[in-house]
């Protein structure tokens, strides 16, 4: 990436982390192409993480959050998403839910 596109991506940035900003994702994502079906930003540290929905989940990979932008141009949808909330869907192609995360219920 250029300088000059770096520069541009950083101003249509809309998350309250920078593009580098470590995230967790689902091994299955990277590895195997799953899809991106539950986003949560953390409350406690207003980390991102970006799970393929399997019960339990998938090893968990530390990766830049511009990354799973690239993946899913989607997730841009939930940068707005608060701290303490969760969004998830059923599939690519469904529209993405968003809630407030219970804390005494897992993913």
């Amino acid at each position: 990436m250029t300088p000059q596109n770096y520069r541009e991506r950083l101003s249509m940035w809309n998350f309250d982390q920078p593009p580098n900003c470590a995230t967790l994702m689902s091994s299955t994502i990277v590895q195997d192409g799953q899809p991106i079906l539950l986003v949560s930003h953390d409350e406690d540290d207003h980390g991102w993480q970006f799970l393929d929905g399997s019960n339990p989940p998938s090893e968990p990979l530390m990766v830049c959050l511009s990354h799973a932008v690239d993946l899913d141009s989607s997730v841009s949808q939930l940068a707005d998403l608060p701290p303490g909330w969760i969004a998830w869907r059923e599939s690519v192609d469904s529209p993405w839910v968003r809630q407030q995360h219970d804390p005494d219920n897992e993913y």
